[in-house]
């Protein structure tokens, strides 16, 4: 079974590399750009009969920092 896992951080967390993807958005002429908040993709192929508390085990304990970040898994 194949799986994406979005990771991104919580509203209220600085985001640098967000902040430095929009001033660099400006200075190469592409305005209206709101906000830019970035993330990462993690795409795990897994065994069939992995479990949702499995998945949800592996993207607590080393995936995701669920201290600032939020966690969703998309079943591809």
């Amino acid at each position: 079974m194949k799986l994406r896992i979005f990771v991104t951080l919580k509203p209220g967390v600085l985001d640098p590399q967000g902040r430095a993807i929009h001033k660099a958005l400006g200075g190469l002429g592409f305005g209206g750009v709101n906000d830019v908040r970035a993330g990462k993709l993690i795409e795990l192929d897994v065994a069939d009969d992995t479990s949702d508390e499995r998945i949800d085990a592996m993207c607590r304990e080393l995936l995701a920092n669920t201290v600032i970040e939020n966690y969703r898994v998309e079943r591809v």
